[in-house]
């Protein structure tokens, strides 16, 4: 049975094609993994995938891609997929195809090619630009030359991106996504992905240590916010979402559920910027 709370990429049996019932999308949504081993360049510690290890992607079999998605999206358009699974009704329609996994898609040195494949198989089944589809990317390698021209590519075929910013502090980025950021460098790579490709910024809030985000955490996000504004880089909005799932990182237990008020007040300040913003608590 396939619920919202179950993510597995292994769920359909396959080794890029998994199946999700989204909350935020209302409905299926098909994610493709490139990452099958797991390797990720960042660490964000609410993520779900088990065993991750640092690194990229390998380079992707196109040919077992194009079987697998073209096998699955049959058996979700003409055979019993949603009764075998026990789909709820009002689940039962592909609203996206997600290029995301189990870790940064676009550390996959063909990741170009894989979006070109999906343009193909998508014509085939008619499914071209009546469906999303969607690049979840913590956005460290849009600078490189094949990525912006994987995005621009996504563009063409109503793809959006939902850039990763969970943080807008050094020291929130080092905490919650292992690495070394800025504000100057975040703000640098948004740009390049929102003038490739529609984008999201896409916001993961939690308590940790059962402790709210911060006063500074907080100020230094709507901050951020401002700053994208003044610089003219049109985002589409935001995507605030709680944790629904457990962490498979050693920090889990430490990392719990927000109220629904303080998205929604946090939300408020966001609106206050003329910011469309998309809760899921």
């Amino acid at each position: 049975m396939l619920t919202t709370k179950d993510h597995s990429r292994e769920k359909a049996g396959l080794t890029y094609i998994y199946p999700v019932l989204s909350r935020r999308a209302g409905g299926l949504s098909i994610g493709i993994n490139l990452n099958i081993n797991n390797a990720c360049n960042w660490r964000c510690i609410y993520c779900q995938v088990p065993e991750l290890i640092r690194g990229a992607a390998p380079v992707t079999d196109l040919d077992k891609l194009a079987h697998e998605l073209r096998y699955f999206l049959a058996d979700v358009m003409y055979g019993d997929f949603y009764d075998r699974e026990e789909v709820a009704d009002e689940y039962r329609v592909i609203k996206d195809i997600a290029i995301s996994g189990n870790g940064e898609p676009t550390t996959a040195s063909n990741f170009y090619q894989v979006v070109n494949l999906l343009e193909l198989i998508l014509e085939e089944y008619s499914l071209l630009n009546s469906i999303k589809c969607v690049l979840i990317t913590n956005g460290s390698m849009v600078s490189r030359t094949h990525i912006k021209k994987g995005l621009k590519k996504l563009a063409r075929i109503k793809g959006e991106v939902w850039f990763k910013i969970d943080s807008a502090t050094p020291q929130g980025v080092s905490t919650i996504n292992q690495i070394k950021g800025s504000r100057i460098s975040t703000l640098k790579r948004l740009k390049i992905s929102a003038n490739h490709c529609p984008t999201w910024i896409q916001t993961c809030v939690f308590m940790y240590k059962n402790k709210p985000p911060c006063n500074l955490e907080t100020d230094a996000y709507i901050n951020l916010l401002k700053a994208a504004v003044s610089q003219n880089i049109l985002v589409r909005g935001v995507l605030l979402y709680g944790v629904e799932r457990k962490s498979m990182q050693p920090e889990a237990k430490e990392i719990k559920k927000l109220p629904s008020s303080w998205l929604q007040d946090f939300a408020l300040r966001i609106n206050e910027l003329s910011i469309d913003v998309m809760i899921t608590p």
